[in-house]
């Protein structure tokens, strides 16, 4: 199956992407020459990460019809200071009081199913094709 994502530079430092009938809008920092409009494309990708994951602890509480209303979670970006890559992210998950204790380890489980955290796991391979105004392929 195969999707198509279609990515648009509308000016400045602004990368939007229009994908399934949604628009994604991203911006760099000031600091960056951006004008801090949209997340920048790195935080928008730690945060699917979070929504994601979150998403999988909501369906897990859902189907045991458990309150989320007090669950919270937070997440911890841990990066190198020289290379400025993360190296780690720390999931800081609140449970409410009311949480039953006998599914703590299964609430994390089920987290780690996280569609876009597999993809971290299992990277997809990366290609370029390119073509010119006249439409003709080049090799890249």
């Amino acid at each position: 199956m195969n999707k198509e994502m279609k990515i648009s530079f509308p000016g400045g430092k602004r990368v939007f992407s229009d994908y399934n009938g949604f628009s994604v809008e991203t911006d760099q920092s000031k600091e960056d020459g951006g004008d801090s409009s949209a997340p920048t494309p790195s935080e928008l990708f730690f945060a699917s990460i979070g929504t994601c994951t979150a998403l999988y602890a909501l369906r897990f509480c859902e189907s045991r019809k458990i309150d989320t209303a007090k669950l919270k979670i937070k997440i911890e970006l841990q990066s190198d200071p020289k290379t400025y890559m993360v190296e780690k992210i720390i999931f800081k998950i609140n449970l409410p009081p009311e949480f039953p204790e006998k599914y703590a380890s299964a609430l994390i489980k089920s987290m780690n199913l996280c569609y876009v955290k597999k993809h971290l796991e299992q990277p997809p391979q990366f290609e370029f094709e390119m073509s010119a105004a006249s439409g003709r392929e080049r090799p890249v």
